[in-house]
């Protein structure tokens, strides 16, 4: 991992390169644009960019509209708003007719500490991914997002792609690295220890790794981005081939990643999984780094709780 680049930041950065290359978009903020970075797709192409004010259930209905008219539409605003604000408006009218529209929703996890409870989405990801016809995805770090933004963008259905706030380490050096659409293994050193992660908190999942293999565990780690439809095959493969089978994340207990894991594992080939996340709480305010701290889901806290598992002192 080397620097620190924001995950908003490649959405504007993708949106640019969409529109430089002739992809046929529109983007609709809810107030918004500047800090889910519209605004650098306002600045090239101004008619290609909307902000409907603090209307959340409207910014979805204008990318509805939007395409309904052959356009890939893109909706961008906070992910608490956009899984539960915006809910009924992105079932009915957007994904229920099969509708071309991106939903890019920011400050996911523990991103949204410092503005409290009601900006910090732990629930958002379960929520979303029960309505049928949406693809979930959470993207690691800025170059995973930018181009799961244009590599999505080709396939004309509804996706929820799900970001953080502030600058966060750079995972990938290149687009080459890394698929949009699979499961990515980035350790492959063991049987010990299985963990499968993604969003934001994956580099903080790969340094707690670091620790745990200087204490003499051997491991694997997947970065999982896509929750829904899940890499079925890849997660079956690394819990048949190690010990323990760990899911980090910055998410509650429901719905999330171990939801998804637990879920493919029950029917496929049933296996123990132990969850690394938030347990049924509401959040609060802090920062990320604080709150992360506290959650014991900072590199620490993650080797930590994955350690005294593996020594029984936690089930």
């Amino acid at each position: 991992m080397a620097g620190l680049k924001s995950t908003r930041s490649a959405l504007g950065d993708a949106l640019v390169y969409l529109a430089d290359n002739g992809y046929d978009i529109a983007a609709v903020a809810a107030d918004t644009s500047k800090s889910m970075s519209i605004s650098k797709l306002r600045e090239k192409y101004p008619h290609l960019a909307y902000d409907c004010g603090i209307a959340e259930q409207n910014m979805m209905m204008l990318a509805a509209g939007l395409a309904s008219t052959g356009k890939t539409a893109f909706a961008a605003s906070y992910s608490v708003f956009t899984s539960m604000r915006t809910a009924e408006q992105l079932r009915t009218f957007i994904c229920y007719p099969d509708l071309d529209v991106k939903v890019l929703a920011g400050i996911g996890g523990l991103s949204g500490g410092i503005e409290g409870a009601t900006h910090m989405a732990l629930e958002d990801l379960g929520i979303v991914r029960c309505i049928p016809n949406l693809t979930v995805i959470a993207p690691a770090d800025y170059l995973s997002t930018r181009q799961t933004v244009i590599e999505w963008t080709k396939i004309p259905t509804p996706v929820y792609i799900r970001v953080g706030r502030d600058p966060s380490p750079v995972v990938y050096g290149n687009k080459s690295e890394f698929s949009t659409s699979k499961a990515n293994m980035l350790i492959d050193e063991g049987d010990d220890i299985g963990i499968i992660s993604n969003g934001i908190i994956l580099p903080r999942a790969l340094e707690a790794a670091g620790i745990l293999k200087k204490k003499g565990y051997n491991l694997k780690l997947i970065d999982m981005p896509v929750l829904k439809p899940a890499d079925t095959d890849a997660i079956i493969e690394i819990a048949s081939k190690t010990q323990h089978l760990f899911t980090v994340e910055e998410h509650n207990i429901t719905g999330g990643l171990f939801s998804v894991v637990c879920e493919v594992l029950c029917r496929n080939y049933p296996a123990k999984v132990y969850p690394i996340c938030t347990h049924d709480i509401y959040g609060e305010s802090g920062s990320p780094s604080e709150l992360a701290r506290l959650y014991k889901l900072d590199s620490k806290g993650i080797a930590q709780q994955i350690e005294e598992i593996l020594n029984g002192r936690k089930d």
